[in-house]
């Protein structure tokens, strides 16, 4: 495990146990005795059946070995749900470099297609969440080609384009599922230099990317609600689905959608129309 496996893993242990409200597992608050936010390390220990000098050594990173049993037991404690369970397991027991695939840099031609058959806007996103593809309605809503070449990336218009708090209303919760990604995928790919120059990029350039970044929290978002205000068509309230690419798992393809008939499609359909072809 090298240095930054261990500090990551520590840290997210960390983050994890001042969030648990002690109350929740049975235990006394202590009043103003607490000085610290969540659970102590040796309660963590106690609830996970292993000494506190075990759970320290996992907590520092030199919890070599650490048995699947343990992991899920300390899982169980600080209440996290299966994706921050499963993050837990890859941060303790980092991946071989040679045993992650690395994801193409562009999209193969049968999912252009697919893409242009699409009714609805829809993308694909590659590792630092680099926007590869997109389709004519996509291109109505985000005006991914007026951007160069460098900055098509969903994370870099969120915390470094100033449009990007009157694009999403709901700046807050989209730059927080933002970073949950971003962390999720580089545990995943824990040997990718280039993802870590990213983040080491905005976090230098953008104060509210660092904070969410030493949050620690990860999210695995497959569908759900965004919330956009297009210049001229106005406010969209959209679904979206998040689908990994057969044969490309680490390429996601993201589609926005809305109820046929709703304000929402008729206003995404003159926006698509509006494109030249």
């Amino acid at each position: 495990m090298s240095n930054s496996d261990r500090d990551g893993l520590g840290a997210f242990l960390r983050a994890r146990r001042a969030m648990v409200r002690p109350e929740s597992l049975g235990l006394p608050e202590y009043g103003r005795r607490r000085r610290v936010p969540g659970l102590r390390r040796e309660e963590v220990a106690q609830l996970a059946g292993v000494s506190v000098d075990y759970y320290v050594r996992l907590e520092q990173g030199r919890g070599g070995g650490t048995s699947t049993e343990v992991l899920d037991a300390v899982a169980r404690v600080l209440q996290l749900d299966a994706t921050e369970r499963a993050h837990l397991h890859r941060l303790a027991r980092p991946p071989r470099e040679d045993a992650v695939a690395a994801a193409p840099a562009e999209v193969r031609d049968g999912v252009r297609l697919v893409l242009d058959m699409l009714a609805g806007p829809a993308f694909v996103l590659g590792r630092c969440m680099d926007v590869l593809a997109w389709n004519a309605p996509a291109e109505a809503l985000l005006g991914l080609s007026d951007l160069p070449e460098g900055e098509r990336n969903m994370a870099r218009h969120a915390f470094l384009d100033p449009r990007a708090r009157a694009f999403y209303p709901a700046w807050e919760q989209v730059a927080a599922e933002t970073v949950a990604h971003l962390r999720l995928d580089a545990a995943r790919h824990p040997a990718d230099r280039r993802a870590a120059a990213f983040v080491g990029e905005l976090s230098a350039r953008s104060p509210e990317f660092r904070r969410l970044w030493d949050g620690h929290a990860v999210a695995e978002k497959t569908h759900g609600r965004k919330l956009l205000r297009h210049p001229t068509a106005g406010l969209l309230d959209l679904g979206y689905e998040t689908l990994a690419l057969p044969g490309d798992p680490a390429l996601l393809l993201v589609v926005y959608t809305a109820e046929p008939g709703s304000p929402e499609a008729e206003r995404l359909a003159a926006l698509s129309a509006a494109v030249p072809v």
